[in-house]
């Protein structure tokens, strides 16, 4: 397997300007792989990045390849690498560390290290200082034929699970990282999820496969609601709209209240929610969250809107919650993952709503722009295939 083909890629080359380039194929490091990318899935920010140009000051400023959800096979490998040979089928975990800094060190890349990058989320690099995160400015993606990973993130895929699960592990894995590894949910807890989106939903699933006993879907969207219900939540709520001249924590209030009516949901006790995910970044969501969670119970927040909302601090105080923030995965959330969808606890088939072929890059991105194809079926998450 010496002979390259054409290393074909997607290239967002300015606000809405996509195009089909050849590029060099990357030279591999010795520790390194090099992957012929077969799947790929379309996440939020590479649309943003297609419609702005930039996520905060993650500014495009020169043509930069998209894709960062992928899974391929692997075409090359480093001198050094033991465990991976040409042929294997792997899930690549898109953001490649230093290994020397204090938080790659300390297994924690993913984590800010800075109180100032609580301010800087959307502004900059706070994590490991020399990460390399595909399609994340200055770096390219993995929507080409080739894309160089560090063999460590490759991860080998057990001959049950497809390259389409392949590329499904990455939002997965932001999942497991929330619910998990920082909330720790366990067998027979109540768990809420605000936002039925891919990452809202694969929240579910994760509480589920765990062992909650009860998992609650809230969104605004009834066609969501419906699926998490018929996907992983056992029950669902859709907020009511704001009334004129309501505030907005006052609005928040009241609906965590409704919930509790509706759903018979506690305060306290084992009929409370002793853990919420809030997968939005809305503020009112955000809001309703901590008034819904019970005494002492845990909130993380996997979402991104604004970077500054307004949260009733007192409440959070008085009830002892355990507020968490999460970002992106880290070490073992991959792993995890592969291991929950191989014994059968995760079914991500039901997510995959679109798919297309790597010539079609372009209309999958207007599908997943729009929210749905030109037969009205609403994206979930839309899958393109690596060059032909």
């Amino acid at each position: 397997m010496s002979d390259y083909g054409v290393n074909t890629s997607f290239v967002l080359r300015a606000i809405e300007e996509v195009v089909f380039e050849d590029r060099p194929v990357p030279e591999l490091g010795p520790r390194d792989v090099l992957v012929e990318v077969k799947k790929t899935g379309i996440c939020g920010s590479d649309v943003h990045y297609l419609l702005h140009g930039r996520i905060g000051d993650f500014i495009v400023e020169k043509p930069m390849v998209l894709g960062h959800e992928s899974a391929g096979i692997v075409y090359k490998v480093g001198s050094k690498v033991k465990h991976l040979k040409p042929g294997a089928r792997v899930a690549m975990e898109p953001g490649a560390t230093c290994r020397v800094c204090e938080p790659c060190k300390h297994g924690r890349y993913e984590v800010l290290r800075t109180f100032e990058g609580l301010y800087n989320i959307l502004t900059g690099p706070q994590l490991c200082a020399d990460i390399e995160f595909a399609a994340t400015p200055p770096y390219d993606g993995t929507l080409a034929r080739y894309y160089r990973v560090p063999a460590d993130l490759a991860y080998e895929l057990p001959e049950t699970l497809s390259l389409e699960d392949g590329a499904m592990m990455e939002p997965l894995a932001v999942g497991i990282h929330s619910v998990s590894n920082l909330a720790q949910v366990r067998a027979n807890q109540v768990v809420a999820v605000f936002g039925a989106g891919p990452v809202g939903l694969l929240c579910m699933a994760v509480a589920k496969a765990l062992g909650a006993r009860r998992v609650i879907g809230i969104d605004i969207q009834q066609s969501r609601l419906d699926f998490a219900k018929s996907y992983a939540a056992n029950d669902v709520f859709m907020p009511g709209p704001l009334k004129e001249g309501e505030k907005r924590m006052d609005y928040s209030r009241r609906t965590a209240q409704e919930m509790k009516e509706k759903l018979n949901i506690a305060d306290a006790g084992p009929d409370g929610v002793d853990v919420v995910i809030e997968a939005t970044g809305a503020e009112v969501c955000i809001q309703t969250g901590y008034f819904l969670a019970k005494s002492g119970g845990m909130f993380v927040q996997v979402g991104m809107g604004s970077p500054e909302v307004q949260v009733p601090i007192t409440l959070i105080l008085v009830k002892e919650l355990v507020v968490k923030g999460s970002f992106r995965y880290g070490p073992g959330d991959y792993a995890l993952a592969i291991a929950l969808v191989a014994q059968g606890k995760i079914d991500l088939k039901p997510l995959v709503t679109h798919r297309f072929k790597f010539d079609e890059a372009k209309k999958a991105f207007h599908t997943a722009r729009d929210g749905k194809s030109e037969d009205g079926v609403s994206v979930i998450k839309a899958i393109i295939d690596g060059p032909e």
